[in-house]
């Protein structure tokens, strides 16, 4: 898998889980304290999530590190 399909499949499963939780876009970048656009960048897989941010975002979502990354 090349590094942009990665990025892409992460983004997607943080927005799955997301709406899953029926929480907004707006309410899940409030949480980690990150601008909505940079939320939309992420779950669209325009940018190289780093531990860190992903972490804010399993917390914000209230699931393991794990369960973000685990794509294939």
């Amino acid at each position: 898998m090349n590094e942009q399909k990665l990025f892409i499949k992460i983004g997607d499963k943080i927005k799955e889980i997301r709406l899953s939780k029926n929480m907004s876009q707006q309410d899940l970048a409030a949480k980690c304290n990150f601008e909505k656009a940079n939320m939309s960048r992420i779950e669209a897989g325009r940018t190289n999530l780093t531990i860190k941010n992903a972490y804010k975002i399993s917390i914000a979502l209230g699931v393991k590190l794990k369960e973000l990354v685990d794509v294939e």
